[in-house]
Formats: C-alpha cells, structure tokens, sequence
C-alpha cells in the first residue's frame, strides 16, 4: 500500500462535507486503492469523499480506481441513491433552480469488449424498431474533462444532480464565450480551458485545470489571472452538439477501432478524459431511453492506465517562455501501454525538492495509451538536483510559491519574445504587434523593446514586410508613446515577478514611477498586501529590468500618474468609498477612461458584480438578465447619464 496524505484543500473540502468518518480510514481507502475491507456505510462515505474532492478540483484517485469503488459498492447497494442519480456538483455557487431540461451522467466502458456489448444492445433495439441493422450509425466525440453546464440563451447553469441547478449566468457576464465564437442557447456543455494556455500561462499559479473551471464560475473574488484567461479566449463553454466529432457505420468505427478512437480523443486542445460513443437515430435513442442516471443510448470509451517503475538517469531544467524553469526526469527507456518512454515532465521544483527526484530515483510512471506519460509516486527518493542558474541567461534563480522563476526578462533567450507579446498586450493601445509578427522579428534578432522603437519604416521592409504594413507598424509605435496610458499599466507591461497591474497600482500609490527601482524589500513589504518573500522577488525583478525600462521610459511615453493614496481620500466625492461596475456600451465616453475617473474619485472599479457592488452603471446594449442579477442583490443600477449626473 503506498501511503497517502491530503493536502489542505482536500481536507478543507472534507470538513465542509462534515462526514463521519475517521480520517485515517480515508487514508487507508485512497491509500490501498480498495474498499473491500470497509463496509457499506463507510464505502458510501469514502464515495462522497472522493466524488466532493475530484469536482473541487483536487482529485483523491484516478478515474478508473473511483469507477472500481463504484462498481464494489454497486454489487452490494444496487439500488442506493448515490448509484440511481446523478453525482451531484458540491461547489455551492447560490439557489438552486430547475434546469431546462435533464443532464444524465454518461455510462462507461473500459474495454473493446464492453462496447461490443453496449452495441449489441443498440442492434436489439434497432431489431425491434424493425430498422436495418447494416444502417446504424454511431456519433464518437471527445470527453471533454471540464465543469458541466447548460446555456438555453438567457442562463447558464451548472449541472447540479441533473435536475435542479445554480444559476452561473455571471460567467458569461465576465467575457466567456461559446467556442468558436458560437451562438448563445445550444443547450448542454462544458466549460474548458486550452491546454497550451493553461501549462504556458496558469500551471504554476494552479494544481489543475479544474481549479481554473470552479474559479471561472466563482461567485466573488475570481482571481485576477482567471479574468485574464475568459479575455484571451483560452476559457469556453464548448456545447455538445458543436464538439468535433467522427461519425459514420457502426462497422466502419469496429474495423478501425483503435484508430478511430485515437483520433477523436486527440481532435481538441482541450482537456480530454475519454470518447463519448451514442446512436444518432431519435428513433433508438427514444426507444432505449434512460435509466435515472445514464441514456441507454450513450457510452464513454475510457483507457485503464497502464504503469512501469522506471530509474531516473537526470533532471534537466528547461526555462519556458514565461519564465518557469521546468524539471525534466530524463529516464532509462522503458515500454508502457505500446510507447518507449524516455522522458516525464516533473510538475515543478517543490515536487523535486520533497519528493526526493535525483539520478538513481525510481519513479512509478503512469500512462493511458493515449495520453502523455506522468508521474504517480516516487518508489525510492534520492539527493534531488535543484538549479540555481537559469538554463538559458545563467541568472540567479528565484522561488516563486512551488515554481523556481527566471527574473530575467529582457536578456535570456528563453524569454525575449514572450516579453515583447506581454509588452504590447498590456500597454493595449495597438494592434499590430501580436504574437505572429513578434515570432517573426525576434527570429530575424529583435530581442528587445528599445530595439523595436528603434526602427523605421524602411527596416520592416528589410525584415520581409509588405510597404504598406511596414507603414503601419512604424505608425503604430509611434501612436503607443502618443496616446495616454496608466503609468501603473506600462509598468506592469514589463512583465516583472509579482508585479501585475493590480500590485503596480498600489505601489505607485505610494511611489513615483522611477522611485521604485531605488525601493529595498523592506519598504514593499510596509505596504500593505506585500508580503516579504514577494517584496524580495519584485526587488530582484525590478534589477534585472533596470537597464531595459529606461532605455524604453526615455523615449517619452505619454504616462498618466496614478494618484497618490493621500490625493485620492476625497470624501465628497459621491462615489468616494463605493465599488462600482460598468457594463456595455458607454455613449460619452470609453467604459475604460470611465473606470480611470471613478478611481481618481475614490471608488473602487470591478469587473463583475456581486452583493458588494455599490452601483452597476448600465451603457447600451445590456441584457436584463444581468440588470435583474445586480437588482436582486441589492445593487444600485444606474443609467450611463444617471451615473453622470451623480458625479456631477
């Protein structure tokens, strides 16, 4: 039996649900990957657990050692609640409301030979309706692993039990989108995040993408980097009917099983936790029906995992464009579920540190078929190898909660050209330095930000540019240093550690611009929200930056001055002390110089509402969903001219 610990969030998940059972047995359970030695009511118990922590995000077992549990219990209490419903959401996200309609779970297999018996069934009910078996045709689709939802237009809702939900409309008021750019209204889905964006921009900041999917729907405090995320697109709601899909003959999809399966598992770039295989004739599908919990007509094709204890030969360090330095476990060659294996990602360096991940280490690696290799338990821990140079710039290197960061942005490799994407997409105010032209001119050696506002017209067209885009891009720079932005906003567009637009703006508060590179981490850390650790890391930050900010703040930015705590505490201003929300389109103005003059009054400025929202301030083209919403909670709505009239 390999020993298991929860970790806070698990255990915190476990006293909310206030269930009566010794800790130590959950332990045992989760730790032996068996529940035959418990008995009914403690399996139920040990079920609840493990349902509650896999839908928080912080998951106790694999999904087939939980649908093992499931089917032990199943022999014995056939017809217990928990077997005859829907898993229930436990993330309590405000009243529950009917759903438009009923979300089943899906029923699941783990072999070819069970699907051969779910299609069997398919061919009997086929039989009885007196259709042609040879014309039965199959719908395959990936499983997406996300937070399950239903849209019928004017709400989204979670799926709840199935029946009864809670309605999470307010993600959809935050920016998220229907994937694709799709239409509002296609019923049943999942809330995803792109799995590139999550380990390029979130994994260090998030156990999982699960954590990100509850965070999306939260109903107050949604984290600053998640509101980021529902901006760049990378977080959808991805509806069923839309998904990516394989459909054909029954036959067709057997002869070619393995393949076929494949290649819809991988079709997305989202998370995926198996393939959903349905009949696509209403006429079966109203046949066969459903029991309480699952279609009869549905089933999800999911691969055991297959595992090896494999010897470490090293860790190598890889320094990603974000600045996270990744371990590497280089392995010795070892075959798992029809793959060589050679090398596994380690999550991060606090993994490495306390797990003990060294040459001579043995490691139990996990992997699907179909998925990429990962690391389940460390059998033998070794001396582990911890950097302390940056693989790429050799600079110092610098903790960051789990991760260790590369503070240096400007000059190592790794980084240059994330740095000047993050530039330009926070500063906001052009266009035409997005991520495909600045590949192209770091390739060709821009490695800098001074060194692009350097060039004229004439050097775009050396570097490949068209006449006329050339023409533009130079324009464009030029528009960046004229038009106005916050200096807490051209800051933060350096990309320094802990340095994001929020904490920019408190520092600023208390110090000009330029004052901030003299500041040592005793001055940050008197400030309150500034904790030492962080203070020590945006000084060393700030250093590395130095020589590159002034080479770019020379050049004459247009900077707006973020007012000084003492300038702010204006108490006859009207909105002085009140935390305000704008939405739609503002008529006199941009909603974002609207949001800059409600800050110089005092109030605080929000993104969504929630019951401690003083006003909502309402432009053109606002759905009464949301005005109802922010009404319910007490919220002041107020008209874009009754807000003016206010401050007036």
């Amino acid at each position: 039996m390999k020993e298991f610990k929860f970790n806070d969030n698990q255990l915190s998940i476990i006293n909310e649900l206030e269930v009566d059972i010794d800790i130590n047995k959950l332990n045992i359970a989760f730790g032996s990957e068996s529940i035959d030695n418990f008995d009914n009511d403690e399996q139920f118990l040990i079920l609840k657990v493990a349902n509650a922590c896999y839908r928080s995000g912080f998951p106790v077992v694999k999904d087939s050692i939980y649908d093992t549990f499931i089917q032990i219990f199943t022999t014995n209490n056939p017809n217990h609640p928990f077997i005859t419903s829907v898993e229930s959401e436990v993330i309590n996200l405000g009243k529950t409301v009917t759903l438009p309609q009923k979300m089943l779970s899906t029923d699941k297999a783990y072999s070819k030979k069970e699907i051969n018996k779910w299609l069997d069934r398919i061919i009997k009910a086929a039989n009885e309706l007196d259709l042609d078996s040879k014309e039965i045709e199959i719908r395959v689709t990936p499983k997406l692993d996300g937070y399950a939802a239903f849209d019928d237009g004017e709400k989204l809702y979670t799926r709840g039990d199935g029946v009864k939900g809670q309605d999470i409309s307010r993600a959809f008021e935050r920016g998220l989108k229907v994937a694709g750019n799709g239409q509002r209204g296609l019923g049943a889905g999942e809330i995803v995040i792109d799995k590139a964006y999550f380990e390029e921009n979130l994994s260090q900041y998030f156990e999982n993408s699960r954590n990100i999917q509850a965070a999306i729907i939260a109903e107050k405090n949604v984290d600053e980097k998640v509101l980021e995320a529902i901006k760049d697109g990378a977080c959808v709601f991805y509806p069923f009917s839309q998904i990516i899909n394989w459909t054909g003959n029954y036959q067709d999809l057997m002869a070619d099983f393995d393949n076929k399966i494949d290649e819809v598992w991988n079709a997305v770039g989202y998370d995926v936790d198996g393939v959903v295989l349905e009949a696509t004739d209403s006429r079966i599908k109203n046949h066969m029906g459903a029991t309480r919990k699952f279609h009869r007509w549905q089933i999800a094709f999911k691969v055991n995992d297959e595992s090896a204890e494999v010897e470490v030969i090293s860790v190598t360090p890889q320094t990603s464009r974000m600045g996270r330095v990744t371990p590497v476990a280089e392995l010795v060659p070892t075959r798992i579920s029809g793959a060589t294996i050679s090398r596994v990602t380690v999550h991060h360096y606090k993994m490495v540190k306390n797990n003990g991940v060294g040459p001579g280490a043995i490691l139990q690696i996990v992997r699907s078929g179909l998925v990429i290799p990962k690391i389940e338990n460390v059998i033998k821990a070794v001396e582990p190898q911890i950097p302390e140079l940056c693989p790429s710039c050799h600079s110092h290197l610098i903790w960051e909660s789990d991760n260790l960061v590369c503070p240096n942005k400007n000059d190592c490799p790794a980084q240059t050209e994330n740095t000047l994407v993050h530039f330009f997409k926070t500063l906001g105010n052009n266009d035409g330095f997005g991520p495909k032209n600045i590949e192209k001119l770091s390739n060709l050696g821009i490695k800098h930000i001074h060194q692009l506002y350097a060039l004229k017209a004439h050097q775009f067209i050396s570097y490949g540019f068209g006449d006329k885009t050339s023409k533009n891009l130079f324009d464009q720079l030029q528009v960046s240093q004229e038009v106005e932005i916050e200096d807490w906003r051209f800051l933060s567009a350096f990309g320094v550690s802990r340095l994001g637009g929020g904490n920019c703006e408190k520092l600023l508060q208390h110090y000009p611009l330029v004052a901030l590179f003299e500041l040592s981490a005793e001055d940050i850390a008197k400030i309150d929200g500034f904790a030492q650790i962080s203070a020590e890391a945006i000084v060393e930050g700030l250093a590395n930056i130095r020589e590159e900010f002034f080479k770019v703040y020379d050049l004459g930015f247009n900077l707006g001055i973020t007012p000084k705590l003492s300038e702010k505490d204006d108490s006859s201003s009207p909105i002085a002390g009140a935390t305000v929300v704008f939405t739609g389109t503002m008529l006199q103005g941009k909603r974002g110089d609207m949001e800059k003059h409600a800050k110089s009054l005092g109030a605080k400025v929000a993104k969504s509402v929630t019951g401690k929202t003083t006003y909502l301030i309402a432009g053109e083209k606002v759905g009464e969903t949301k005005v109802n919403s922010a009404r319910d909670k007490g919220v002041t709505v107020l008209s874009e001219q009754e807000y003016l009239n206010l401050i007036d």
